[in-house]
């Protein structure tokens, strides 16, 4: 089973990007980098509640 789950920018704290992820076999929270369109520089996302 997928979550709908919202990725937020760990500099300014915006939510920028959501997607699916199997939450049942991972038990950590997801960190990608991505481009932030209020920073305008690439950093780290992580996963919010």
């Amino acid at each position: 089973m997928q979550r709908k789950i919202v990725l937020a920018c760990e500099q300014c704290g915006s939510r920028n990007y959501s997607t699916f992820h199997n939450k049942q076999t991972d038990t950590e929270r997801l960190e990608v980098k991505k481009f932030c369109k209020h920073c305008n520089t690439h950093h780290v996302h992580r996963e919010t509640k």
